[in-house]
């Protein structure tokens, strides 16, 4: 292998990620556009409470990247948990969330080309959505198709502008609640609890709901150990960026959350429509608030899309070095791109784009309800897979350099709160299609996981014959 940070090898991906740029990615990678548009309505569902939520849902998310810190650290590998489960559980979990998790993000391509192509056709009506939201993965495909370093270095100035965005913001509306900022009056913190029906407005069961949606923000944080495995020093990249998701979650969200609903209340009729940061920003008297907000969500789209042909590629290209894709998607260039996998992930991305636009609603609903409940399926294949990878490496003598907190009680709550939120999202209307799509789903891609499974069982022993 050469010394150089590329692989120029057919079957090895390009160690080309810089050190800044795994920094880089590992803080701004959880931040989308739902954080700047759909906390409002989180925070319109169960008022000044939605913090709690998100409080919640951040919780679950650390002691998440905890045990695949601990399994990523042990043996980094670009399928990430997708190949921990292979190792722990069977070939058969491995093929089915590693599909699971490849589809979910595919899915994730129209939707931000969708909210890229809305914004941009918002300045330039003359041009239609579909065609800006076309224009825009085309151009990201391209930066995925030329180097990791390239893809590094886009996400790297990507996520700057969402984390100066917040940062400001934070900063901005913290001024504001002091009372230093002239002419720029807010209530501040007294109306979390004395005003528009204190701090639990609409009772627990609105802070479930919330929970339920602002989990799904988190979705992305476990993408920097698939990204950390296309880096020099993988182990060390891992263990830095699990240890920082407290303070990251801590500032981005629960801070800004915090700093919106001191300023907004939460039953204004705007907040779900225009999006906290806006309305926050109206509020404080900050001019250009829209178009301010708008470029941030453009940069925030850009990102996820970004990462989303990113994740899949690399995704679908592990399933097929183990055999449980097609073989061409395993191949890579001279720079060490699996560009098969990047190309096929785009292809059938830009195709349920063309859905969204052209066929019967219903159609693209239906795809988005079975990615609905996969995030939580990760995790918690996330949590039984580390279960299993601990006993082996205990068994093993193996020494433990990064370690789940208080193993093995962590692990069970974790997996009995992810069975409870699947339970609620089964009892609530609003989310039962989506587990139940997600679960249909699912028992295919088991079916054809142990087909595969078995198929090559039977060529092992056809050839050992």
């Amino acid at each position: 292998m050469s010394t150089n940070s590329k692989l120029t090898t057919d079957d090895n991906l390009a160690a080309g990620f810089k050190q800044r740029h795994v920094t880089m990615l590992s803080i701004a990678g959880i931040i989308g556009a739902g954080l700047f548009i759909g906390s409002g309505h989180a925070i319109a569902a169960a008022g000044p409470s939605a913090i709690v939520a998100y409080a919640l849902a951040g919780l679950l998310v650390v002691l998440v990247m905890r045990m695949l810190g601990e399994m990523a650290v042990a043996s980094p590998d670009t399928g990430s948990f997708s190949t921990y489960a292979d190792r722990a559980i069977g070939p058969w979990a491995g093929f089915t969330i590693g599909w699971l998790y490849w589809w979910f993000w595919v899915l994730v391509i129209p939707l931000e080309a969708i909210a890229a192509g809305v914004v941009l056709n918002s300045w330039f009506p003359q041009v239609e959505t579909w065609v800006f939201a076309v224009g825009v993965t085309a151009l990201l495909t391209l930066t995925n198709l030329f180097s990791v370093a390239k893809y590094g270095e886009f996400e790297f100035w990507f996520a700057m502008v969402k984390v100066i965005a917040i940062v400001s913001f934070i900063a901005l509306g913290a001024c504001a609640i002091a009372g230093v900022l002239p002419g720029r009056e807010v209530s501040g913190v007294s109306r979390l609890v004395t005003e528009f029906g204190g701090f639990m407005p609409n009772g627990w069961e609105a802070i479930i709901g919330a929970l339920l949606t602002t989990m799904f923000s988190f979705v992305g944080t476990e993408a920097v150990t698939i990204a950390a495995a296309e880096s020099k020093d993988p182990a060390k990249n891992i263990a830095r960026a699990t240890k920082s998701v407290i303070w990251r979650i801590c500032i981005f969200y629960l801070l800004s959350i915090f700093v919106i609903i001191s300023v907004v209340p939460w039953n204004d009729p705007l907040l779900p429509v225009q999006g906290s940061y806006q309305r926050a920003l109206e509020i404080m008297n900050v001019p250009f608030a829209k178009t301010i907000v708008d470029i941030v969500v453009l940069f925030a789209v850009a990102s996820c899309l970004n990462s989303a042909i990113y994740i899949s590629s690399r995704m679908v290209y592990s399933l097929s070095k183990r055999n449980e894709a097609p073989g061409f998607l395993q191949r890579t260039s001279s720079a060490g791109v699996p560009r098969g996998a990047v190309i096929a992930s785009t292809v059938i991305g830009i195709a349920t784009t063309a859905l969204n636009f052209f066929a019967p609603s219903q159609v693209f609903a239906f795809l988005l309800a079975s990615s609905g409940a996969i995030a939580l399926l990760v995790y918690l294949v996330i949590a039984f897979s580390q279960l299993r990878m601990r006993a082996k490496l205990e068994k093993s003598s193996a020494r433990i350099e990064f370690k789940m907190w208080l193993f093995p009680w962590l692990t069970w709550l974790v997996i009995g709160f992810i069975v409870f939120a699947l339970g609620v999202m089964v009892a609530m209307p609003a989310h039962r299609s989506e587990v139940l799509s997600t679960g249909a789903l699912t028992i295919v891609i088991i079916a054809l996981g142990l087909m595969n499974t078995r198929r090559h069982a039977q060529k092992t022993a056809w050839s050992s014959a």
